[in-house]
């Protein structure tokens, strides 16, 4: 037994697992990062494992996404092979002695892809069994898909290191007999190197036969080394061609047909990362920590000097120096958001309601019609998925009433998206487009991926940004991750959203369709960026700021006003809609023309539900709703549930207990907003007695999840 456990012990593959443990374990991140993400124990808020579990090539999880996430996964495996045998095989001289070198090398190194390849099975199998319900033939034809993938590339890798492979009787012999030439091939630095070579007695040959290592040729281990290292070249050349391929797909994102799975994308850009790890550690040697610090350096002193930005821009905005940019002040607030323009807006849109009031008399007959604000919550695709079923069903069951009677619509993240497209398709319908606007079709459009395309791009696309222009209504523009969600949520909505923000300024201002007022949050001081296509100065202080001429708490920025000289109505409405759902890592950060530059995130981080402007608004124009309107109706969408009491946190380790106070307020922030909002609620009938709150909940049963019908039934109405 003893004798047993010791062979196994000397056994190659088993020595060099302990190997990766004992040296270099910053690569074995790379593979915790995979497994946490698979597993769902990292960005899972983001549905992260669904990229890898449930792979999607134009459109479809078929047999061919999967042999492409196969594919992938085989590069990131060959990656993982090249950079540990650069790093390491200085301590396995003896395989110089051997004709494929490489070959056996990944061999012998096969026992951590093989662990994750069966894992990922099992994880990929239960959830293509539990979650998606697919019948046995697809999981298997499925999973026959992604090893034929994989399978594939390694074979296609091998035919690339045996052309190139040289055994030590061709590539040294040949040439010790020359003496010029040895101190060339052997560098001074192997003359005098001392290795920490791993003991190990069996390895497994091409064939998979156990074969001893005394059954090599003896060689000196310098000489054997330095024949490994010319190996070394062949490698890189190989993480080369892996980057040249992301730099290649990003080139080409437009074309369908080359945009790679999500996941894919992200395996080839590890295999990148890990690939210049060993190149760094190659080229470098000793000096590669000195070497990193440098890179470091470097790369801090391209974001300072604004060469290298990880930020996104406005499409449609004019960046040009011919178009000034405004100054970010206080003082410049205070000077453009003055009492005489908040009075101004103030009557535009009292203006505008007269005209929706007068539209409304004529088709119901009511001298003071009910009036409706929308505002919804943010949550990704779900709460788009859910917000646009919300408004198309109520919609419907109220003939069309729901749409005539709303006034405003704003909020946050994928429930503005929602909104915003069910806002189009009616209007659509008005100009007579479309015939159908309660046509299912629509609903399966705002429920398809819309991450994958920005996953994929921040592997690929990212890298070349500022290379990689496009032109967008007469401006030059780098395209990004931003820009790729822009171009999926335009080919999912058909077309629907590639308008500018001003082609609905005569249909608002007349009152034909709801305004839309689109958020975000300036990080730089916190204030509330307002995007809309009417004025909207009045909303951008409180209403007793107009008595306070020295010092107004200006809270807010109108869009259109402050960026006047910035074509401010030539924004892309996807743009907007982007920056309203600007999460951190996912999307980029956008910069706006201004001097110092804005830069505009997620509507979320100050209001997540879009009550406090829809509060605001119906403060200020509180006279006029109590004078002209019936019921003020504000209806409520979110995507999850209020007052929700959560599990108490239950700290089970040490690092749970350092982390979790220093995260207790991301995690709680949706619930702390919505306890604020209760007094939005309680406050609000003191300024219109007739307000009404109805909150329209998703919440998942069980099972028909995908039924409306059944999840209607379980919806909260709160009146107030």
């Amino acid at each position: 037994m003893r004798n047993l456990i010791s062979s196994l012990f000397r056994f190659l593959p088993v020595q060099l697992v302990l190997l990766h443990f004992r040296k270099y374990q910053l690569l074995l991140l790379f593979w915790i990062i995979i497994i946490a993400t698979v597993t769902g124990n990292f960005a899972s808020n983001f549905g992260a494992s669904t990229l890898f579990l449930a792979p999607e090539y134009l459109g479809e999880i078929n047999f061919l996404s999967m042999f492409l996430l196969g594919c992938s996964t085989a590069i990131f495996v060959m990656a993982w092979n090249i950079t540990t045998f650069i790093i390491h095989s200085h301590r396995l001289p003896f395989l110089g002695a051997t004709r494929q070198a490489f070959l056996k090398y990944c061999i012998n190194n096969a026992i951590i892809p093989l662990a994750f390849l069966i894992f990922f099975t099992i994880i990929s199998v239960r959830f293509q069994w539990f979650d998606e319900h697919t019948s046995v033939r697809k999981i298997l034809l499925l999973q026959l898909g992604f090893y034929l993938g994989f399978i594939f590339f390694i074979l296609l890798s091998f035919l690339y290191f045996f052309r190139v492979d040289r055994d030590l009787f061709k590539v040294v012999l040949s040439r010790i007999t020359n003496p010029s030439v040895i101190r060339e091939f052997i560098p001074y630095d192997t003359l005098d190197v001392e290795f920490d070579i791993i003991r190990a007695d069996t390895f497994l040959s091409e064939t998979l036969k156990v074969e001893k290592m005394s059954e090599l040729e003896s060689y000196h281990p310098r000489l054997l080394s330095t024949v490994l290292r010319r190996h070394h070249r062949n490698a890189i050349t190989a993480t080369i061609f892996a980057l040249a391929l992301l730099i290649a797909l990003g080139a080409f994102m437009e074309d369908p047909r080359l945009r790679i799975p999500a996941g894919s994308g992200f395996l080839i850009l590890f295999a990148v990362m890990m690939g210049l790890v060993g190149a760094v550690k190659y080229f470098l040697k000793t000096w590669e920590l000195m070497g990193w610090v440098i890179i470091g350096f470097v790369l801090t002193i391209l974001v300072k000097q604004k060469i290298f930005d990880l930020r996104s821009i406005a499409f449609g905005l004019d960046y040009s120096s011919a178009a000034p940019a405004p100054e970010y002040s206080y003082k410049h607030l205070k000077d453009l958001f003055s009492p005489a323009r908040y009075r101004n807006d103030k009557l535009l849109a009292e203006q505008r309601l007269d005209r929706w009031k007068k539209h409304n008399a004529d088709s119901t007959g009511k001298k003071r019609p009910p009036l409706v604000i929308i505002t919804t919550s943010g949550g990704g695709s779900r709460s788009a998925y859910w917000t646009f079923r919300t408004l198309q069903y109520l919609d419907s069951l109220s003939g069309g009433g729901l749409f005539r009677h709303t006034v405003l619509m704003t909020g946050a993240s994928g429930g503005m998206i929602g909104a915003a497209y069910w806002r189009d398709i009616h209007t659509a319908a008005l100009e007579g487009r479309i015939n159908n606007k309660y046509d299912p079709r629509f609903q399966e459009n705002i429920g398809k991926d819309i991450l994958n395309a920005i996953v994929f791009s921040f592997a690929s696309v990212d890298l070349i940004s500022p290379f990689n222009k496009i032109s967008i209504a007469g401006y030059s523009y780098s395209k990004d991750r931003g820009y790729a969600m822009e171009q999926e949520l335009i080919r999912n909505t058909e077309g629907a959203l590639d308008r500018n923000l001003g082609d609905y300024q005569l249909l608002e201002a007349n009152g034909f369709i709801p305004q839309l007022i689109i958020n975000g949050t300036i990080i730089n001081d916190g204030r509330r960026l307002l995007m809309s296509a009417q004025p909207v100065g009045f909303l951008t202080q409180p209403a007793y700021s107009t008595l306070d001429t020295s010092r107004p708490p200006i809270d807010a920025v109108d869009f259109v006003t402050f960026f006047s000289g910035q074509n401010p109505y030539n924004l892309r409405l996807t743009t907007a809609l982007r920056m309203n759902a600007t999460f951190p890592f996912v999307l980029p950060v956008v910069k706006l023309p201004s001097s110092p530059q804005m830069n505009v995130m997620d509507a979320g981080l100050r209001d997540n539900f879009g009550m406090e402007v829809a509060a605001r608004y119906a403060g200020v124009l509180s006279e006029w709703m109590d004078s002209n309107a019936g019921d003020v109706i504000f209806l409520e969408i979110r995507d999850s549930k209020e007052y929700e009491v959560f599990k108490p946190t239950e700290q089970k380790s040490l690092g749970g207990m350092i982390a979790d106070p220093l995260f207790v307020i991301q995690h709680k922030w949706q619930p702390f907003q919505s306890y604020f909002h209760s007094y939005i609620r309680e406050l609000m009938p003191a300024l219109l007695p007739r307000a009404r709150f109805i909150c329209m909940t998703y919440i998942p049963g069980e099972e028909n999840k995908s039924d409306f019908a059944g999840e209607i039934e379980r919806i909260s109405n709160n009146y107030v």
